[in-house]
């Protein structure tokens, strides 16, 4: 299975429906289910808009270092200014959410499905492989 970690909150976002994109400065030729990792680090008070993103998961459960969801990773879209403007037009809660910047890329993310249990594990970076997750989360159930 392949697994992609994220600090929080932005795991959570997109586990509670708040965001579709993921942002980031390396494009990927993978598509496909991808499962989301909540990472152990935490966004600090100093990145921004951390109060926003916070208001956006007011009264949600943040999970650190556990895979939560699982969704289908269909596009790779490369960030040009036209881009930019249109999310930040468009979807303001989108553009909050991500780091849209010209260069940057944009993952896009579909049928987001909550794992019955999160599951523990430790993050890597890139999409890492994870072949254990079906026979771990049977037996934790």
């Amino acid at each position: 299975m392949k697994i992609l970690s994220l600090t929080e909150p932005y795991a959570s976002l997109i586990l509670y429906g708040k965001k579709k994109v993921e942002t980031r400065s390396w494009k990927t030729s993978y598509r496909g289910e991808l499962y989301i990792h909540a990472s152990k680090t935490k966004m600090t008070k100093k990145d921004k808009n951390n109060k926003e993103l916070m208001e956006l998961l007011e009264g949600k459960t943040l999970h650190f270092g556990m895979i939560i969801c699982k969704c289908r990773l269909v596009d790779c879209i490369p960030m040009t200014e036209e881009y930019v403007e249109k999310i930040k037009k468009e979807n303001e809660q989108e553009y909050l959410c991500g780091e849209y910047v010209v260069g940057r890329y944009a993952w896009i993310l579909e049928n987001v499905e909550v794992l019955d249990k999160p599951i523990p594990a430790k993050g890597h970076l890139s999409i890492w492989n994870y072949d254990d997750i079906e026979e771990n989360s049977e037996e934790e159930l």
